[in-house]
């Protein structure tokens, strides 16, 4: 006799947690959303504080940008690994490893006497990251059905508002607070970190699914090495070298031939990819993909710099600074929970998708006009348009996917639509970041460094107005720029099929179907089924299967022989 392992378990750990409760499912979304909080805090408060921050270390426009992409760049390289290790280890234990990162990431951080020790633990703080934004999705995915994420989806949202309401304010605040200063934006994270990790240990209980493990190393090497050159090269060409030098090809080529390398061996030569490749078979997956890589490119390479706008060409504080993002994180909040509770209760989502990404259209159109001497009235408005088209869209991306996505690969998928959503953002700010620079210094020509951050109370009254000027048109143009992405995205969706929203955690080609040879009938099998799912137990005989030699019992969409 052989014994098929216990990986044929998953209806104890997908019907099981499928059964949770209402509030259950709260009180361990409860750890989750303060994990997701203090990730994406970790972004948002330090976006005001960063002229300061420049100033203070005496960087430069091109460390302004890598402060914000050294973060980018290890959580968009490390996501798809969160995303693997999540399918074959503890997702549990894996969350509060990527706390414990963040946390000695930030600690590093707050005390960094130079630029590049900035730079150099905010990447490592963005390994962390990575694994918090990837694990909660994937988290939710093992609690609740398809239907009912909807809801809990505005959560994530209303998270996701919150902190990037909070953090602006909550740093500019620290900036402008005598005793502080910007090296607590570092710190605050730390205690809501802990909680999180505390949280988690008590209300977070999954079952974990014990099968043989193959970690994908060389894959997973490729993937980070090969992105990781394409967005040094992004960041780095216009400033540091031209964007046609033997550099800038140089990068180009090597960046290309590493990735194209790490697809053959996750096609051909790796036992469990760190992105299996059959995902993308799947017309949603593939689509949601590019359209998840075109709105990271819009959404993130240009409110990025919203707040160097609000504090270099209006003059406002930091702490004023963080306000103005209010109307837009206020639309993305509404318009996240909004949409999700409908989804769930009808079961149909593209049609937000589409109206989403006409309203993120709309949005960044009208930003584009913009300038020094716009209303603030209007921004605040134009701003509330394109979180409201955000909230309708980011959610809604991961929910398709996650839809026509197999249970054992969950993790993998969610994280591959965060993965490409955070290349495109890492693009975005690098590129972005490199065209508002060059418009800044065409505008005033000689008489300024185009890659330093000016301290306006320095600055005579006819150069102070010069600057401000001049970054509040680059600011405009740069969403410009970011329209045509986003009207790309909108195409993409417009292809996508849509599948309702399915009511069991499991696909239906995923629910183990009667045993053979000697085992039980199918009417037999169907009862202990229903049995199991009734009690919440186990369903007999899942976790050891007897079969004959050379049978096969049906575990999946694969047959599986005994061994």
């Amino acid at each position: 006799m052989s014994v098929l392992s216990a990986t044929t378990t998953p209806l104890s750990s997908a019907e099981t947690a499928g059964k949770m409760t209402h509030r259950e499912v709260l009180e361990a979304l409860t750890g989750l959303l303060l994990a997701m909080f203090v990730a994406m805090l970790s972004s948002t408060v330090v976006s005001n504080a960063l002229p300061a921050i420049v100033s203070d270390l005496h960087g430069s426009q091109t460390g302004y940008t890598w402060v914000v992409v050294a973060t980018l760049l290890t959580m968009t390289a490390s996501t798809p690994i969160w995303g693997k290790l999540a399918d074959l280890f503890s997702k549990k234990l894996l969350v509060q490893v990527a706390l414990v990162i963040f946390s000695v990431g930030s600690v590093v951080a707050g005390f960094a006497p130079s630029m590049g020790v900035l730079i150099g633990a905010r990447a490592f703080q963005g390994l962390g990251v990575g694994g918090l934004t990837a694990l909660v999705q994937v988290v939710i995915a093992s609690m609740v059905t398809p239907r009912e994420r909807g809801r809990y989806s505005g959560y994530i949202g209303a998270t996701f508002a919150l902190a990037t309401v909070s953090g602006p304010l909550i740093g500019g605040l620290i900036v402008d607070t005598p005793g502080l200063g910007w090296r607590w934006c570092f710190f605050v994270g730390l205690p809501v970190a802990a909680a999180a990790f505390a949280v988690l240990q008590k209300t977070l209980h999954l079952p974990v699914v014990r099968r043989e493990v193959h970690i994908d190393y060389l894959g997973a090497t490729l993937i980070v090495g090969g992105v990781s050159v394409l967005l040094v090269w992004v960041s780095l060409a216009g400033n540091s070298f031209a964007w046609m030098s033997a550099t800038s090809i140089a990068l180009v080529v090597g960046g290309l031939l590493v990735l194209a390398f790490a697809i053959y061996v996750e096609a051909r030569v790796a036992v469990e990819p760190v992105i299996p490749l059959r995902l993308f078979q799947d017309r949603t997956t593939t689509l949601s993909t590019a359209a998840s890589i075109l709105i990271g490119v819009a959404m993130f390479g240009s409110t990025v710099y919203l707040s160097q706008y609000f504090q270099l060409s209006r003059g406002m504080s930091p702490t004023q600074a963080g306000l103005m993002s209010m109307n837009m994180v206020l639309g993305l909040a509404l318009s996240s929970m909004l949409t999700g509770r409908i989804i769930s209760r009808t079961g149909t989502w593209k049609r937000f998708l589409v109206g989403g990404m006409v309203t993120v259209i709309v949005g960044l159109s009208l930003l584009a006009t913009m300038d020094g001497t716009t209303s603030l009235w209007h921004i605040g408005v134009y701003m509330a348009i394109l979180g409201i088209g955000l909230g309708a869209t980011m959610q809604n991306l991961v929910l398709a996917v996650q839809n026509n996505t197999a249970q054992s690969d969950m993790g993998v998928a969610s994280s591959v639509v965060a993965f490409f959503r955070s290349m495109g953002g890492s693009i975005g700010v690098s590129a972005l970041g490199a065209v508002l620079s060059h418009q800044v210094a065409t505008s005033l020509g000689g008489g300024h460094q185009s890659h330093s951050i000016p301290d306006l109370d320095t600055l005579p009254a006819p150069l102070r107005a010069a600057v401000e000027a001049a970054f509040g048109e680059a600011t405009g143009h740069i969403f410009m720029v970011a329209v045509p992405f986003a009207v790309a995205a909108f195409v993409c969706v417009l292809f996508i099929r849509e599948v309702p929203l399915r009511t069991t955690i499991q696909r239906a080609d995923e629910i183990p179907s009667a045993p053979v040879g000697e085992l039980a009938s199918p009417a037999e099998d169907s009862e202990e089924i229903e049995e199991a799912r009734r009690s919440g137990a186990e369903r007999p005989g899942a976790s050891r299967l007897e079969i004959k030699p050379g049978s096969t019992t049906q575990v999946g969409p694969e047959q599986v022989p005994s061994r």
